[in-house]
């Protein structure tokens, strides 16, 4: 007579799986929303705390591909070395998404989603505000990092975070 075998268990919080015929697929549940996170900074002081926020998030293991920069005010020195290449070669960067993409808000509805995007309100008029908010909000997948005076972000999201 042999033992019998191990019984598997469910890992913790899952249910076991219904051996019973399936009836109709349920619908697809809606995407989260990213969770948001910010981080209060001067507009002098934010794109230091984004470049902070970017470090910490790679250092745990996000991928570079993984992350969206978006700046409000002066362009992040990155985008500005490779603008210095041309549209094409800038834009070439981005659709690689091998690593961190730095955009300006004024373009940042051309910048597809990732998984972490970080906008760091460095200055610029509130329209830049209002569109780098908006375009982050719409391209994050799993995390929104805003970095800059936290009235100026509630009034421009209209809600705390």
């Amino acid at each position: 007579m042999r033992p019998a075998p191990p019984t598997q268990r469910a890992s913790r919080g899952s249910a076991p799986a219904d051996p019973g015929p399936s009836g109709p697929a349920a619908p697809a549940a809606a995407p989260a929303a990213p969770q948001i996170q910010l981080i209060p900074a001067s507009s002098e002081g934010a794109l230091d705390a984004a470049e902070e926020a970017v470090d910490l998030l790679l250092d745990s293991g996000r991928t570079p591909g993984d992350v969206l920069v978006i700046t409000t005010g002066e362009p992040h020195p990155w985008a500005a070395h490779e603008l210095s290449f041309g549209d094409a070669a800038y834009w070439a960067q981005h659709d690689a998404g091998d690593d961190v993409f730095y955009a300006d808000a004024a373009v940042a509805d051309r910048a597809a989603s990732r998984a972490v995007v970080v906008v760091a309100l460095n200055g610029g008029p509130e329209a830049a505000a209002v569109t780098a908010l908006s375009a982050a909000r719409s391209r994050a997948g799993t995390l929104l990092i805003v970095c800059g005076d936290p009235q100026r972000i509630n009034s421009v999201l209209g809600a705390g975070v």
